[in-house]
Protein backbone atom coordinates (compact mmCIF):
# COMPACT_ATOMS: atom_id res chain seq x y z
CA UNK A 1 0.00 0.00 0.00
CA UNK A 2 1.28 3.98 -0.87
CA UNK A 3 0.75 6.53 1.52
CA UNK A 4 -1.39 9.64 0.12
CA UNK A 5 -1.90 13.14 1.37
CA UNK A 6 -5.65 11.93 2.27
CA UNK A 7 -4.66 8.32 4.39
CA UNK A 8 -3.76 5.34 3.04
CA UNK A 9 -5.35 3.88 -0.25
CA UNK A 10 -6.00 0.56 -1.79
CA UNK A 11 -3.86 -0.21 -5.05
CA UNK A 12 -5.68 -3.58 -5.86
CA UNK A 13 -7.52 -4.28 -8.90
CA UNK A 14 -10.29 -2.47 -9.81
CA UNK A 15 -9.95 -0.24 -6.62
CA UNK A 16 -6.79 2.32 -7.55
CA UNK A 17 -6.89 5.38 -5.90
CA UNK A 18 -10.09 4.86 -3.87
CA UNK A 19 -9.87 5.41 -0.12
CA UNK A 20 -9.98 1.85 2.02
CA UNK A 21 -13.25 2.50 3.72
CA UNK A 22 -13.55 -0.78 5.58
CA UNK A 23 -17.09 -1.56 7.26
CA UNK A 24 -18.50 2.05 7.36
CA UNK A 25 -19.50 2.14 3.66
CA UNK A 26 -22.64 3.45 3.18
CA UNK A 27 -23.24 4.67 6.60
CA UNK A 28 -23.40 8.08 5.85
CA UNK A 29 -27.31 7.77 4.42
CA UNK A 30 -27.96 6.36 7.86
CA UNK A 31 -26.21 8.96 10.22
CA UNK A 32 -28.08 11.86 7.91
CA UNK A 33 -31.45 10.07 8.19
CA UNK A 34 -31.11 9.77 11.83
CA UNK A 35 -30.08 13.34 12.24
CA UNK A 36 -32.93 14.38 9.90
CA UNK A 37 -35.48 12.58 12.48
CA UNK A 38 -33.97 13.50 15.64
CA UNK A 39 -33.26 17.39 14.55
CA UNK A 40 -36.60 18.44 12.27
CA UNK A 41 -39.33 16.25 13.17
CA UNK A 42 -39.23 18.41 16.85
CA UNK A 43 -38.80 21.72 14.48
CA UNK A 44 -41.53 21.02 12.32
CA UNK A 45 -44.02 20.28 15.39
CA UNK A 46 -42.78 23.26 17.15
CA UNK A 47 -43.37 25.30 14.12
CA UNK A 48 -46.89 24.08 13.58
CA UNK A 49 -47.44 24.20 17.39
CA UNK A 50 -46.41 28.34 17.08
CA UNK A 51 -49.34 28.14 14.25
CA UNK A 52 -51.84 27.01 15.77
CA UNK A 53 -51.36 29.22 18.97
CA UNK A 54 -51.49 31.73 16.46
CA UNK A 55 -54.28 30.81 14.86
CA UNK A 56 -56.35 30.51 18.21
CA UNK A 57 -54.96 34.78 18.20
CA UNK A 58 -56.35 35.34 15.14
CA UNK A 59 -59.97 33.59 15.97
CA UNK A 60 -59.71 35.41 20.15
CA UNK A 61 -59.22 38.98 17.98
CA UNK A 62 -61.70 38.30 15.16
CA UNK A 63 -64.64 36.71 17.52
CA UNK A 64 -64.03 39.18 20.09
CA UNK A 65 -64.30 42.23 17.44
CA UNK A 66 -67.32 40.86 15.59
CA UNK A 67 -68.95 39.62 18.84
CA UNK A 68 -69.05 42.82 19.83
CA UNK A 69 -70.32 44.23 16.48
CA UNK A 70 -73.37 42.04 16.38
CA UNK A 71 -74.48 42.98 20.00
CA UNK A 72 -74.65 45.72 19.82
CA UNK A 73 -77.17 46.06 16.84
CA UNK A 74 -79.27 43.76 19.04
CA UNK A 75 -82.84 44.37 20.08
CA UNK A 76 -82.81 43.35 23.18
CA UNK A 77 -80.05 41.73 25.46
CA UNK A 78 -80.68 38.28 24.76
CA UNK A 79 -80.69 38.73 21.47
CA UNK A 80 -77.16 40.48 21.64
CA UNK A 81 -75.91 37.44 23.44
CA UNK A 82 -77.06 34.97 20.82
CA UNK A 83 -75.61 36.79 17.80
CA UNK A 84 -72.10 37.46 20.04
CA UNK A 85 -72.19 33.45 20.63
CA UNK A 86 -72.27 32.63 17.09
CA UNK A 87 -69.73 35.35 16.14
CA UNK A 88 -67.65 33.50 18.32
CA UNK A 89 -67.73 29.65 17.42
CA UNK A 90 -67.71 31.02 13.21
CA UNK A 91 -64.89 33.17 13.96
CA UNK A 92 -63.30 29.86 16.26
CA UNK A 93 -64.88 27.69 12.99
CA UNK A 94 -63.12 30.10 10.37
CA UNK A 95 -59.27 28.67 11.86
CA UNK A 96 -60.67 25.16 12.66
CA UNK A 97 -61.02 25.56 16.30
CA UNK A 98 -63.80 23.33 18.13
CA UNK A 99 -66.67 24.59 19.73
CA UNK A 100 -65.84 23.70 23.15
CA UNK A 101 -62.37 25.63 22.84
CA UNK A 102 -64.06 29.31 22.95
CA UNK A 103 -65.13 30.88 25.74
CA UNK A 104 -66.83 34.36 25.93
CA UNK A 105 -68.43 37.13 28.19
CA UNK A 106 -69.68 40.37 28.05
CA UNK A 107 -70.04 43.42 29.91
CA UNK A 108 -71.79 46.72 29.63
CA UNK A 109 -71.38 50.05 30.61
CA UNK A 110 -74.38 52.10 31.40
CA UNK A 111 -77.59 49.80 31.07
CA UNK A 112 -77.03 47.48 28.47
CA UNK A 113 -78.00 48.48 24.58
CA UNK A 114 -79.30 52.15 25.52
CA UNK A 115 -78.19 54.71 23.20
CA UNK A 116 -74.43 55.92 24.12
CA UNK A 117 -73.68 52.95 26.57
CA UNK A 118 -70.77 50.68 25.44
CA UNK A 119 -70.63 46.67 25.24
CA UNK A 120 -67.28 44.96 26.26
CA UNK A 121 -67.03 41.88 24.65
CA UNK A 122 -64.26 39.44 26.17
CA UNK A 123 -63.26 35.84 24.42
CA UNK A 124 -60.49 33.20 24.97
CA UNK A 125 -59.15 30.51 23.30
CA UNK A 126 -57.70 27.28 24.61
CA UNK A 127 -54.52 26.48 23.09
CA UNK A 128 -53.92 22.42 22.19
CA UNK A 129 -50.61 20.48 21.76
CA UNK A 130 -51.37 19.92 17.42
CA UNK A 131 -51.80 16.60 15.66
CA UNK A 132 -53.19 14.49 18.78
CA UNK A 133 -55.74 12.01 17.60
CA UNK A 134 -59.42 13.13 18.71
CA UNK A 135 -60.24 12.93 22.36
CA UNK A 136 -56.76 13.67 23.25
CA UNK A 137 -56.79 17.84 23.50
CA UNK A 138 -53.93 18.52 25.62
CA UNK A 139 -54.05 22.04 26.74
CA UNK A 140 -51.46 24.11 26.92
CA UNK A 141 -52.87 27.52 27.67
CA UNK A 142 -54.89 30.40 26.79
CA UNK A 143 -55.26 33.02 24.21
CA UNK A 144 -57.42 36.04 25.20
CA UNK A 145 -58.53 39.32 23.34
CA UNK A 146 -61.28 42.12 24.33
CA UNK A 147 -63.16 44.47 21.97
CA UNK A 148 -65.63 47.33 22.93
CA UNK A 149 -68.47 48.91 20.79
CA UNK A 150 -70.22 52.13 21.29
CA UNK A 151 -73.84 51.93 20.77
CA UNK A 152 -75.50 53.98 17.86
CA UNK A 153 -77.21 57.31 19.91
CA UNK A 154 -79.56 57.60 17.11
CA UNK A 155 -79.45 54.39 15.37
Amino acid sequence: MARSPRGWMKKDAGQAGRPALGGEAGSSIIEFIFLVVLLLVPLVYLVVGAAQVQAASYAAVGAADHAAKVFVTAASEGQGRARAADAVQRAAANMQIGPGRTNFSYSCQGTCLSPGSTVTVRVSVETVLPLLPEGWNWRTGNVGSNATQRVDRYG
